[in-house]
């Protein structure tokens, strides 16, 4: 192996580049260009990454399962596959239904069922178990897998229905700390490790699908159960992430569940969305991840991002090149702000952004159009892939230092010791710049409109 190689990957608007590996280049110890400089450090390390990923939710499930066994298998392929696909090592799924479920449902609906005796999984064996089933084959190891409630069971709540807002009843709150054990070992069961849970999916959000609002005090004293009914059960190993909802609002919430000793104990690390004003890209919202992790030392995970078809009819975003530049863009942001982990939202929708059970239609990195049996692969696919294929689990964010102001930047190195540096250019120009690691630099050209992955 030629150590002064750097392998080029690179996706590329108006072209046919889509992760697609190009002529290799050279580092050279006697380099005298003067251009535009992107400077390695790998001596200056920051936080180690877990993975990237995406939902498995019912919706995704049940489109695969319209399609041919043959394209269901090459859905599942093209993010879990050790060599055709692209490696997602961190996935999420939903504890009872999400607005991406056919249909509300809990596994159990008898109110009052405080024991849980009819407590029953058996709606998640029907479509989406099996997806995540073969989804581990096909990975041939383990991913992490965490799960999500978007609602306890309608006789849980104030309003007596999982949607349109209501809160978890005082009572209940031990019963439903028990009902994510009893899901834990349902699961376990199945074959199938949940590696942790967040408290709930987006408690702020009063919505027309499945939700539960929680104040700051109530996540933050409904932790203190979670953590200590998950010990008695025999599954402290696994991880409690709070808020679980947009980055632009957080600081509130991680202020006061983080800094109360008792709840701070069990909480691993904190979720967020990009959901918010202009999807939360400005310099606060960043800032607010850096302080999170400097405050508390907490883990900072992405758990959920989408672009939403406000209007179908105008919206259908099938081949758009700005969402893939937007997935590109956010997940550069949050990693150089301390994120240790980046979650999709589904990973496969059917052609009209669904099912949803509630008309709350969005995009998905693969669609699938389920009559002519076609998987549309769009342009998150690509850019997600120049992450999660190239930064593996373990990789730690390393030192860079630009004088580019147009480029979006982010370098790791990985466990054996191979640097992936992303570039990404979201201009309508050509961008030519020296890399330099050391005492050795090359000539990088980032066309316009592009990501690209450089491994060396």
């Amino acid at each position: 192996m030629d150590l002064n190689k750097i392998k080029v990957i690179q996706t590329v608007k108006d072209t046919e580049d889509r992760l697609t590996e190009k002529d290799s280049l050279t580092f050279q110890k006697d380099y005298q260009e003067n251009l535009p400089l992107i400077e390695i450090n790998r001596n200056k390390k920051f936080q180690e990454v877990i993975g990237f990923g995406g939902a498995f939710t019912e919706a995704a499930s049940s489109t695969l399962d319209q399609l041919s066994p043959q394209k269901r298998q090459e859905a599942i392929d093209a993010y879990f596959h050790p060599e055709k696909g692209i490696n997602y090592t961190f996935c999420r799924t939903h504890i009872n239904s999400c607005d991406f479920s056919l249909g509300n449902y809990a596994y159990t609906e008898t109110p009052g069922d405080v024991e849980l005796e009819d407590f029953t999984i058996e709606r998640d064996r029907k479509s989406l178990i099996p997806l995540i089933k073969d989804a581990l084959k096909t990975k041939g190891e383990d991913f992490k897998l965490f799960a999500s409630p978007w609602s306890p069971p309608a006789w849980m709540k104030t309003n007596g229905r999982m949607n349109n807002g209501g809160s978890l009843k005082d009572e209940y709150r031990e019963v439903w700390a028990k009902y994510f054990a009893k899901y834990i070992k349902e699961y376990q069961k199945e074959g199938i490790d949940i590696w942790g849970v967040t408290i709930q999916n987006e408690p702020m959000a009063t919505t027309p699908w499945d939700n539960c609002i929680y104040t700051d005090e109530q996540e933050r004293d409904f932790v203190k159960i979670l953590g200590s009914t998950l010990k008695e059960e025999g599954l402290e190993d696994i991880k409690i992430i709070v808020w679980d909802h947009n980055k632009d609002i957080m600081k509130s919430r991680v202020d006061t569940i983080m800094s109360d000793p008792e709840a701070a104990k069990w909480v691993w690390g904190v979720g967020f969305h990009w959901y918010g004003p202009e999807d939360s890209e400005s310099t606060v919202d960043n800032d607010v991840l850096d302080y999170t992790y400097e405050t508390y030392q907490t883990n900072l995970v992405f758990t959920e991002g989408c672009n939403p078809y406000y209007n179908i009819d105008q919206d259908n975003l099938i081949g758009e090149w700005w969402t893939g530049e937007k997935y590109g863009r956010h997940i550069i942001a949050d990693l150089n702000h301390w994120t240790v982990a980046w979650c999709d939202w589904n990973m496969y929708l059917n052609e009209e952004g669904g099912p949803n059970h509630v008309g709350n239609l969005c995009d998905a990195p693969i669609m699938a159009d389920r009559e002519k049996d076609i998987l549309y692969y769009n342009t998150p696919y690509y850019y997600l892939g120049h992450f999660s294929k190239y930064i593996l689990p373990g990789a730690k964010r390393i030192e860079w230092k630009s004088d580019i102001g147009e480029l979006n930047i982010t370098a790791f190195e990985n466990t054996d010791g191979s640097i992936a540096v992303i570039v990404m250019n979201e201009t309508d120009k050509e961008q030519t710049f020296t890399l330099k690691d050391g005492d050795r630099a090359v000539k990088v050209v980032s066309p316009a409109h592009s990501i690209q992955t450089l491994l060396y």
